[in-house]
This record gives structure tokens, C-alpha cells and sequence, in this order.
């Protein structure tokens, strides 16, 4: 009866797969439907139309909206990388007065819900005139208490006695952050890149709140303005929608899939 294991667990899994992937697959079948069929409540389309993908397209600025999603998440995901990784390497080879409770107030701030913060930062954007501008749209997320913490556990893991062989060899911090550090850290930092790259891509409320017009206006909104626009009742164009937004995190999700998961199993055992 040693058969019947796998047997059951691949069957749970390609069930909980089923389950979990479900509404992504009625989203693309609908996207292909007609309003008729839509109604009538049909799970496969008579015929695989574009037409709601050219609607989609045809209504709002679509392709400038996914080019500045792309632009905010692309210098929010270098923005991260880059503090998270110096802050990380501070708070590991660079000893200070105090070191271990800046770390711990630091790390505190992980506790704090986003929204508690959202009010001061949409007046400092405010008042620094970057509403409607990528600046605004990305620089306040540029600081990852989390990116930071899970950069600082990868780099406890490298000996000590490496940095001061490197000091030795006439090195200095940062030309031992740069050519040292960084590439035995390929997989933490790939890890916060995919993290930091999906989230922004995801985020609604804060491009809301900063713009007010095309120019710098993310997907999400986009999407939003599919239902908005007397349009609630055409569902195909709203998941055809969708599943534009959606292909390029999928795609990522699944070309980063073992990296990503590699990179915090590490960090959170490590």
C-alpha cells in the first residue's frame, strides 16, 4: 500500500493547485466571452474573440499605464536593493555605539501598518511638489525594514576573518561591499529584487493618492477605471484587463520561483 502515498498526495496537490489557480483561469476564459455568454454564466467561450483585449486597449491609455508600472517598479525594486543592502552591511562589518538597538528600533518599525505612515508621506511629497512624478511614486518605498533585515541575516553568514583579510589586502568598505559581498549574496538580493519588483507592481492605493492625471498613473488605476467608466457590466473587457496586468508578475513569479523561494527559506532559518 506504499503506492497509495504519492498517489494521494499528488492528487491533493494538482486539487489544491485547481483550487488556488481558479479564478486566474475563469478571469482568461471570460476574457474571451461576450456579454451574452458572460450571463449565461458559461465556463468556455463558443469562440476565442480578442475583441475585449482590443477594447481594453482601445479605452484607456493601457500600454503608457503597464510602461509606467514597469518604470516605478523597476527604480523602487533598485532603490531597495541598494539601501537595504548598505544598510545590511552597516549594521554586520561596521561597529558603532549602540549598533544592536538602532538594528532593533529599525527592525521595530515592521510593526507599523503602511497606512499609519501614508498621511506624513503624502504631505512631504506634497510639499516637495512631486505629485504626478515618479519620484514621488518611488522614493518613499526606497527604505525595506524587511529587505534589510533579510540582507543582514545572508550577511552574518560570511566569515569575518574574509573582511579582515580584505583590509589586509589594502580594501576599503565599500570596494569589499562591491567586490566581495554582492556576489556571494546573489541569491538573498535576487530574492528582495522579485519581492520588492511584485509588491510594487501590485500597489493601488498609494499611485492613487500622488497622481491625478496620465502621465505617471500605474496599471492598477487603469484597471480601476475599466469598472468605473460605465463600463461595470462589461466584464470581458475588465478581465481582458486583468489579464494584461497580471501576465508580467506571473511571468516573473515564475522565472524567480525557486530563487525567490531559496532566498527566504535562507533567510528566515538562517
Amino acid at each position: 500500500m506504499r503506492w497509495m502515498k504519492p498517489i494521494f498526495l499528488y492528487g491533493l496537490l494538482i486539487l489544491s493547485a485547481f483550487v488556488v489557480f481558479f479564478p486566474i483561469l475563469y478571469a482568461f476564459m471570460i476574457s474571451f466571452m461576450s456579454g451574452g455568454e458572460i450571463l449565461q454564466g458559461k465556463f468556455f467561450p463558443e469562440h476565442f474573440s480578442i475583441e475585449n483585449y482590443e477594447k481594453a486597449f482601445g479605452r484607456l491609455p493601457l500600454l503608457h499605464y503597464l510602461f509606467n508600472s514597469f518604470l516605478v517598479s523597476f527604480f523602487v525594486m533598485i532603490g531597495q536593493v541598494m539601501v537595504c543592502s548598505m544598510a545590511a552591511y552597516a549594521f554586520v562589518f561596521i561597529p558603532f555605539k549602540g549598533r544592536d538597538l538602532v538594528f532593533f528600533l529599525f527592525i521595530s518599525t515592521m510593526m507599523i501598518p503602511w497606512e499609519a505612515t501614508m498621511i506624513p508621506n503624502f504631505q512631504t511629497i506634497q510639499k516637495l511638489e512631486w505629485m504626478n512624478t515618479y519620484q514621488g511614486l518611488t522614493v518613499p518605498f526606497f527604505a525595506l525594514a524587511f529587505g534589510t533585515f533579510l540582507l543582514r541575516q545572508h550577511f552574518k553568514t560570511i566569515p569575518k576573518e574574509l573582511y579582515e583579510a580584505s583590509q589586509i589586502a589594502g580594501l576599503s568598505r565599500f570596494q569589499f561591499f562591491v567586490k566581495v559581498v554582492f556576489p556571494v549574496s546573489k541569491t538573498s538580493l535576487i530574492t528582495l529584487a522579485a519581492y520588492s519588483f511584485l509588491t510594487t507592481w501590485n500597489m493601488y492605493l498609494w499611485p492613487l493618492l500622488v497622481t491625478n492625471n496620465d502621465s505617471a498613473r500605474t496599471v492598477q488605476i487603469g484597471l480601476k477605471q475599466l469598472q468605473s467608466q460605465e463600463v461595470a457590466t462589461d466584464w470581458g473587457v475588465v478581465m481582458a484587463g486583468v489579464i494584461v496586468v497580471i501576465l508580467p508578475t506571473l511571468i516573473l513569479l515564475f522565472v524567480g520561483q525557486k530563487q525567490l523561494q531559496k532566498g527566504l527559506t535562507e533567510g528566515a532559518i538562517k
